[in-house]
């Protein structure tokens, strides 16, 4: 995709909202000034509407109280883009899990992780996954659609105001392959960057590589995290716990990956979920080591987070270290990420469709 293409597909999911259908949420300052003075008002009212969009999280144009009543009033039916809460369950932790019922009445779910300096987002990108990857509740939970834009921006302004603080993080690995809808997922990362405040730097995306797909994100050149899920450094193996891998080998995913640290400059993370006795053996980390050999990379482990779904075991503390130390000595970086709201069933490969 060249800098005319580009730009192309820029103008093409900008486009001024309209009131009858394209939701207002995700639409900048120039739009949304426009957009009031198509409905008769002052263009002032422009700055307004995008402050209580993005700063005061308003759920409802009619809730504006800057407004004119009466303007106000005739604008019930106008599309903001917002969900709404349909079930809410906190860890012990501190982690929060929501489920938003969207539009339609699909459900989706969002997670808020909170330490003492950061309040991290993981959102969805689809309603469900088609990846059906092995260990992942949400993969064997079947697939239904993408995520608009203004469904994944709705989920950082749901968490930012329940938790009452900014967001600092967005990380792409809730429901869904972010590179199966990459058009809606580029849009919400730059509304999210220049709307809602979030740096691109603090944003992380997470796919498990499809052909072409790693080389098209790259030529956004964005500055998120481009985080690839390996999961095993065999090809038959790979191929029984992510079974898409079957169409794209990890020799070619590779090779994508190189192009995409020269093409951006970026370092990429790869991300290796730790399945008991399945992938977690030192031979293993060693053939990982030969894989990355030479690569820009860092790798991070992910113990297994259990799911009534699949029979696959966390390993234990000292099979987590004797991997790390493999691949030290090897001289790869590593680090071990214990994910978060496990006992809300809110940790990565936890997250499924649920009705309440």
């Amino acid at each position: 995709m060249g800098s005319q293409d580009q730009n192309q597909y820029q103008d093409a999911t900008l486009m001024l909202p309209d009131q009858a259908s394209t939701p207002l949420l995700g639409a900048n300052l120039a739009q949304l000034t426009a957009w009031v003075q198509e409905q008769g008002q002052p263009a002032y009212r422009g700055r307004q509407l995008y402050e209580w969009i993005y700063q005061k999280g308003v759920r409802s144009l009619e809730d504006i109280s800057v407004f004119p009543k009466q303007w106000r009033s005739t604008l019930a039916e106008a599309p903001l883009g917002r969900s709404t809460l349909h079930y809410r369950s906190v860890a012990p932790d501190g982690t929060i899990k929501y489920l938003l019922r969207l539009a339609d009445d699909q459900i989706i779910e969002t997670v808020g992780i909170p330490t003492e300096k950061r309040l991290t987002v993981c959102v969805s990108s689809q309603v469900g996954c088609p990846m059906a990857c092995d260990f992942c509740a949400t993969g064997k939970g079947g697939f239904s659609r993408n995520l608009a834009r203004h469904e994944i921006i709705d989920q950082v302004l749901t968490v930012q105001q329940d938790f009452g603080r900014r967001v600092s993080h967005v990380v792409f690995m809730g429901m869904g392959e972010p590179l199966l809808n990459t058009a809606n997922v580029v849009a919400a990362i730059a509304s999210l960057n220049k709307d809602v405040g979030i740096s691109q730097r603090s944003m992380t995306l997470s796919t498990v590589g499809l052909r072409d797909r790693i080389r098209q994100l790259a030529q956004y050149n964005l500055q998120v995290t481009l985080a690839v899920s390996l999961h095993s450094p065999d090809q038959a193996l790979r191929e029984q716990l992510v079974p898409s891998a079957k169409n794209y080998p990890l020799e070619d995913l590779l090779t994508e990956c190189r192009e995409y640290v020269e093409m951006t400059n970026r370092r990429i993370t790869f991300e290796y979920i730790l399945l008991g006795g399945v992938n977690d053996l030192p031979e293993h980390a060693i053939q990982l080591s030969r894989l990355l050999r030479g690569f820009q990379s860092h790798v991070n482990l992910i113990p297994y987070n259990p799911i009534r779904e699949a029979n696959y075991k966390r390993p234990n503390a000292r099979r987590i270290q004797e991997f790390v130390n493999a691949l030290k000595q090897q001289q790869i970086a590593v680090s071990v990420r214990y994910s978060r709201g496990l006992e809300a069933d809110a940790a990565c490969g936890q997250l499924r469709i649920t009705e309440l």
